[in-house]
């Protein structure tokens, strides 16, 4: 292990590697520090190219202590892929798109997870928790199953359903809150504030940053040694993007780049844009963003403990912080799956998006080799359903092909369902956008008729007080009730008094 420290990214501050962490002192990120020098005496372009194609290949460049066993479901290294009639039709000579969703558990956010739970299992920790926005918490539960932890995790009311589902599955305890991610962090905060559960939310523990850096390890290889001119990151805490501007460093260090970098540019919707407000004004940290609502869930972020990191790496770079609103979202997605054959999750239609805006600013050439992320996959995400039904016993051939659906490009498919939403929000969730960041009366909370009847879910609980805002609404949750003794499988919703 070529480990030496890790060291607080705001002051400086040395701390030991030997145990677990979660913030430094002055409450900000710790980063995993290595002797570059001992790296670059260990691995070369040629070990690297004949070991297995897989995240664990860039040992030398990971904190996990050499004899420990990874906790592994089989990390591949992500393809790059050309999306060639998307760039054609934007007058680019290429677009490139590296597609995490190929990815166990569907999503980066495995790498990240893989590399924590790793770290958590070797210094003994069997709880974990975090907040989610859906695939994070996904990720821990398989990976804690995978390690024999214990897992618990709190998602906004706004989580795709198939991400709850899906995570309860793995056997984590699961609650659907009324509020956002961050608002929800702190209860898992104050949890592990008491011991409960050790505390691994984004950029509160050091290892995750190390898990998604290798995204940017990854990509250097597969281009050849020579990093793209352009990189667009769907951003909500940063991790990855955050994770590749300290992986450059480091393989510049180790002797495998040299100095240049790309441009990296955050993309955020417009419905919760905290970094690029900062940006925009100058600012060193990111205010909340009030109000939070987007499609593109896994960046519905209003507050981020990296803030300045994510600001620092795109201003390093000369790049920008850019919003786009949720038609040209989901005009991404849409574009994409019709003329390249790939379905993109919507964060990954928001760096389409993101990627369109700044080709129309000059912000990038459309000579230069830009490179998007498509952080999961995205079958995870509603879809709207455009099949037609047919009787068949009354059916001719030549009424089945209609010419808006030959591939002429004469019939556009909607964007937009006819209320005017994008079709990505159902009744319930357009609901909840649009009049109710959180949980009303009418719902299972209240034990009435749901606006949310997708989320009554197996495993899955509802947290009946709202986490922030007017404290005269409702009094916050106990986090002793978070974690019930005995695990019953909860047939039904658990509910959370208020009193």
């Amino acid at each position: 292990m070529n480990v030496t420290h890790l060291e607080c990214s705001l002051t400086g501050e040395r701390y030991n590697a030997g145990r677990p962490h979660n913030l430094s002192a002055a409450g900000k990120p710790l980063l995993v520090r290595y002797d570059l020098d001992a790296v670059a005496r260990q691995i070369s372009r040629e070990t690297l190219a004949g070991r297995a194609a897989d995240m664990w290949k860039w040992r030398e460049l990971l904190p996990l202590p050499e004899g420990a066993e990874p906790v592994s479901l089989g990390e591949p290294v992500t393809p790059i892929l050309d999306l060639r009639e998307t760039a054609r039709r934007a007058g680019a000579r290429s677009l490139l798109v590296k597609d995490e969703g190929r990815l166990p558990t569907g999503s980066f956010k495995a790498r990240g997870l893989a590399m924590a739970v790793s770290m958590a299992r070797h210094f003994g920790i069997t709880r974990m928790a975090l907040p989610t926005n859906g695939n994070a918490g996904a990720a821990l539960a398989a990976y804690g199953a995978r390690a024999g932890m214990e897992t618990l995790v709190i998602c906004p009311a706004e989580t795709p359903e198939i991400n709850v589902r899906e995570t309860a599955a793995y056997g984590a305890t699961v609650w659907v809150a009324d509020g956002q991610i961050d608002e929800c962090g702190r209860l898992v905060r104050e949890g592990a504030a008491e011991g409960r559960w050790f505390d691994c939310s984004t950029l509160k523990e050091p290892y995750r940053i190390e898990g998604k850096k290798v995204m940017g390890l990854e990509l250097a290889e597969q281009l050849g040694w020579r990093l793209p001119d352009a990189i667009f990151y769907p951003t909500g805490g940063g991790t990855g993007l955050i994770g590749m501007w300290k992986a450059f460093d480091e393989l510049e260090a180790a002797g495998l780049i040299g100095p240049e970098r790309p441009r990296m540019y955050a993309i955020q919707a417009a419905g919760c844009a905290p970094m690029v407000r900062a940006f925009e004004a100058g600012e060193e940290f990111a205010e909340r963003w009030e109000g939070a609502a987007t499609v593109a869930t896994g960046i519905r972020v209003p507050a981020a403990v990296g803030d300045f990191l994510i600001l620092r790496a795109v201003r390093e770079s000369g790049g920008a912080a850019i919003a786009v609103e949720e038609e040209a979202i989901v005009a991404g997605v849409e574009d994409v799956a019709r003329d390249d054959g790939m379905l993109l999750c919507p964060e990954g239609g928001a760096v389409v998006a993101g990627w369109r805006k700044a080709l129309d600013r000059g912000l990038v050439g459309k000579d230069e080799q830009v490179l998007l992320f498509n952080c999961a996959n995205g079958n995870k995400y509603p879809l709207p359903d455009r099949s037609r039904r047919l009787t068949l016993a009354s059916a001719r051939a030549d009424q089945l092909w209609r010419r808006e659906f030959s591939g002429a490009g004469k019939g556009k498919p909607r964007r937009f369902d006819p209320a005017g939403f994008p079709y990505f929000w159902s009744e319930d969730l357009k609901y909840s956008f649009k009049i109710a960041p959180w949980a009303p009366e009418s719902s299972p909370i209240a034990g009435t008729k749901s606006r949310f009847p997708g989320m009554i879910l197996w495993k899955s609980r509802w947290i009946v007080a709202r986490l922030g805002g007017d404290s005269n609404k409702s009094r916050a949750p106990r986090v002793s009730r978070l974690w019930p003794r005995a695990r019953s499988g909860c047939e039904s919703p658990a509910t959370i008094s208020t009193g």
